[in-house]
């Protein structure tokens, strides 16, 4: 158990969070593909046209492989860490938090409460934002955060007299750490080599299409700090992306 705050965007970028799609799996080579999915930028994908022509096969030992090699979905944001009973020395601190679909449902859950009545909240907000208490179980095998909840709007800092303490945070906002250096990108070609390199063949052919080879700009990174919250994806939607895929 602990309790963390999120925190606004950092200084010069403007969200609080990044979303990132990324790859990981092992090919028959031994060797690992690690990379981030250039789909988090709208963009082409090597790996994901791979899977869009495995799964739609309609065999089911390629489907499971298009499992494996399946995008992950993360999120990164900064937090204060409020209370952390297994390490003390983490309270106080401003620490990077990755995250997954379960927390970020919950996030959203409080931008757009499912009841007119609750209110509305931005956890990122100094000013009035909620602290989250993270509960976490092992559930076969897995972290399982469904206990972790929200608890009441507040300001994350008051003074002597229960005003926002402008200034503590102030210094912690200068404390956090950047976040677009996460959406770092190698191009579609480069990807493309790895990729093969993994898979052991020349599995990856030239698409059907006209493919933005150029290295990832400024305004790609921009593009992909998506402030709106948003559903997150499910494996069946993850097998709709294949088949969308396919498609073009």
């Amino acid at each position: 158990m602990a309790v963390i705050r999120f925190l606004p965007a950092p200084k010069g970028e403007d969200s609080p969070f990044v979303r990132l799609f990324s790859h990981s799996f092992q090919g028959p080579t031994g060797l690992w593909y690690i990379e981030n999915c250039l789909t988090t930028l709208g963009k082409q994908d090597p790996v994901a046209e791979v899977n869009s022509q495995l799964w739609n096969s309609g065999v089911e030992s390629n489907k499971e492989i298009a499992r494996k090699q399946k995008r992950k979905l993360t999120f990164i944001s900064n937090i204060l860490v409020i209370k952390d009973p297994a390490n003390s020395e983490n309270e106080g601190q401003v620490r990077l938090f990755k995250y997954g679909k379960k927390i970020y449902d919950k996030i959203n859950g409080r931008a757009n409460p499912s009841y007119p009545d609750d209110p509305k909240i931005d956890v990122f907000d100094f000013w009035s934002g909620a602290d989250f208490r993270m509960v976490i179980h092992t559930r076969d095998g897995w972290r399982n955060y469904d206990e972790s909840e929200f608890g009441p709007q507040k300001a994350l800092f008051v003074n002597s007299l229960n005003e926002p303490d402008d200034l503590k945070m102030k210094v912690t906002w200068e404390k956090q750490y950047p976040l677009e250096p996460f959406l770092v990108f190698k191009s579609y070609s480069e990807l493309k080599t790895q990729l093969n390199r993994v898979l052991g063949a020349n599995q990856v052919e030239d698409p059907p299409f006209d493919v933005d080879d150029k290295n990832v700009t400024e305004s790609d990174v921009t593009k992909s700090l998506d402030l709106t919250p948003s559903s997150t994806e499910s494996e069946s939607d993850e097998m709709k992306l294949f088949d969308d895929l396919a498609n073009l």
